[in-house]
């Protein structure tokens, strides 16, 4: 993991206009705990569905109405990933989010931006195994490739999301398939995979196309959903949800026709 950050962290002192911009958003937010002020500004927030907050952000909603805008997050971040939202920047106003393509999370070990949130909207016990902060359960969110556009499903070699992935071969893997069109060379298809991703970024900071090819989404949207329906027989935690379903029987009109008719029944054809 180590060998995907940069060699040097930026210990230098935050610049007066980074220092201005925490300084005003913190005062405001102190100002508007009750929330008052900040109701007016939530509105201009149309892409918040789309940000990417810290590790250990709470679900969006509950992230909204937890963080106090204070921005201790932001300065804590060794790397300069997490930025402050701003007037103009059509998001919740003085909350912490990132842009993978510009600078990923370099998932920091001792995760500095989240114990010391004072609120809980980074919620540290996310993060903890064995006592311990644990970076790699982190959940920003999810890696999605587009595959049309992704040079290695046209065959060119290109495993760059793959070697800056911090869980090598865990959270990317990469499927060798033939190149039919040539009949010598193989495809190496990155596969991202969703229980083990984190969301840091770093795959799509990485990626040598001109618009990534691989980019992170929050997890609310990248997946499906397959409802509550559907079982998997081979997954016994999942088989479980059977033991009180009740069945449900539907009466239409084609039920008053046996299997074989309605099978048979061309409509409106002639």
């Amino acid at each position: 993991m180590s060998e995907n950050r940069p060699k040097t962290q930026k210990k230098e002192p935050l610049s007066d206009r980074r220092k201005f911009i925490l300084d005003m958003a913190r005062g405001v937010g102190i100002a508007s705990i009750g929330g008052f002020i900040w109701s007016a500004f939530i509105d201009e927030a149309t892409a918040s569905g789309l940000l990417l907050r810290p590790p250990g952000a709470l679900k969006e909603k509950e992230f909204l109405k937890t963080c106090i805008k204070c921005g201790l997050c932001v300065e804590a971040c060794p790397y300069d990933t997490l930025l402050l939202a701003k007037p103009g920047d059509n998001k919740p106003l003085g909350t912490p989010y990132f842009i993978p393509r510009e600078t990923p999370c370099y998932m920091c070990p001792d995760i500095p931006c989240v114990p010391i949130c004072p609120t809980g909207a980074l919620d540290k016990s996310s993060l903890v195994v064995d006592n311990k902060l644990d970076i790699n359960k982190a959940d920003m969110g999810l890696a999605v490739i587009d595959d049309e556009h992704c040079i290695a499903f046209w065959g060119i070699q290109c495993d760059a999301c793959y070697r800056a992935c911090p869980l090598l071969g865990e959270a990317i893997t990469v499927v060798y398939e033939k190149n039919e069109r040539t009949g010598k060379h193989a495809f190496m298809k990155p596969l991202v995979h969703a229980n083990i991703c984190t969301g840091c970024g770093l795959c799509e900071n990485a990626c040598v196309t001109e618009k990534a090819s691989i980019f992170v989404l929050p997890r609310e949207v990248a997946l499906g959903r397959a409802g509550n329906y559907y079982i998997k027989g081979w997954d016994a935690e999942d088989e479980k949800r059977l033991e009180n379903a009740s069945a449900i029987k539907t009466t239409t009109k084609i039920s008053k026709k046996s299997a074989l008719d309605s099978l048979n029944d061309v409509g409106d054809l002639y």
